[in-house]
């Protein structure tokens, strides 16, 4: 008996040692960052710029998948089920707060069965117009959407998407019901509305600043209290006349619940050294966002933010009755 329980003994020593040094040396092969839209999207440019970073500073390939579908929860839900080690994250926006009373019957919880690491930036929204779209500023939106709102197309990328929940405000803020025409994705969304296919939409920095600059698209605000130092002759939602329409579109990090605390707490250091890398601070600020705060990028932070959000929205969704399923 004495025998039998040193011997069991001495395994558990050993897996703890291995345990830790395992701990210790992650990441030893390729981390994958789930984004849960298609690729070339203003979330997928996010993480892959931030992914680049993470791999030069973690010395693993930081590799980005793309996993479209339902708003995003496809991918959020492959990566509740993984494996935590550390080997599988979720890089996910606003839509984390917004799945649980957008879809009735949602497969995972957002709060339950993800670990935080931290958040990685804020970025604006743009309401947009195609070139030849008749209004020319925002007041003449404004005015044009109560007159014709009810014959206007407005493109999203689908349920759950940015874009939606920006058109669910706009649409409040207005008080007229577009019709609204849902892709599967960003890019799509973006290549119509060039195309000049559907009237409008509103999505973020990052998939509509270059098409601004060229004067590809109309600009007409963006819904934030301060104008862009990118886009400095863009005015605010509040100047246009929706001081109502406030809304940036927050990003974070997660892996599956369960993680080691010392895997997490590798991945935030990274996390905070990609956010002060030049190249992402530089390509950030081209596409119209910034950075979080070193102190946002971080699990209680996230955290605090999922909660305060996920009831944020709850009553504003509830009130348009707008759900997934």
């Amino acid at each position: 008996m004495l025998m039998k329980s040193l011997a069991l003994a001495a395994l558990a020593a050993t897996l703890a040692i291995g345990t830790a040094s395992a701990q210790e040396n992650y990441p030893t092969q390729p981390i994958t960052i789930v984004v849960p839209f298609t690729a070339g999207g203003p979330t997928d440019t996010v993480t892959r710029l931030v992914a680049q970073s993470m791999s030069a500073d973690l010395g693993q390939q930081v590799l980005v998948q793309n996993v479209g579908g339902a708003g995003g929860t496809l991918g959020a839900g492959q990566v509740a089920k993984a494996k935590p080690d550390g080997y599988t994250l979720l890089l996910h926006h606003i839509g984390m707060s917004t799945s649980p009373t957008l879809y009735r019957q949602l497969a995972f919880d957002p709060v339950k069965d993800f670990s935080p690491i931290g958040l990685v930036t804020a970025v604006p929204m743009t309401i947009v117009g195609r070139k030849d779209f008749e209004p020319n500023t925002m007041e003449e939106l404004v005015a044009y959407l109560k007159a014709n709102g009810a014959d206007t197309t407005y493109a999203n990328a689908g349920i759950g998407s940015a874009s939606h929940l920006c058109g669910m405000l706009l649409q409040e803020a207005v008080g007229v019901q577009f019709v609204t025409v849902p892709y599967q994705g960003a890019a799509p969304m973006m290549t119509d509305l060039l195309g000049g296919q559907v009237d409008m939409m509103c999505d973020q920095t990052t998939n509509t600043t270059n098409q601004i600059k060229a004067k590809e698209i109309k600009a007409y605000a963006v819904t934030t209290p301060e104008r862009l130092a990118s886009l400095p002759d863009l005015p605010t939602t509040k100047e246009g006349g929706l001081p109502k329409l406030d809304v940036a579109i927050w990003h974070a990090l997660y892996g599956p619940a369960g993680m080691d605390p010392a895997v997490v707490a590798k991945l935030e250091a990274s996390l905070k050294k990609a956010l002060k890398d030049e190249t992402v601070v530089r390509r950030f600020a081209e596409l119209g966002t910034t950075p979080v705060a070193e102190n946002e990028a971080t699990p209680d932070a996230l955290r605090q933010q999922l909660a305060s959000q996920i009831e944020l929205w709850r009553p504003i969704i509830q009130a348009a009755g707008q759900y997934a399923n």
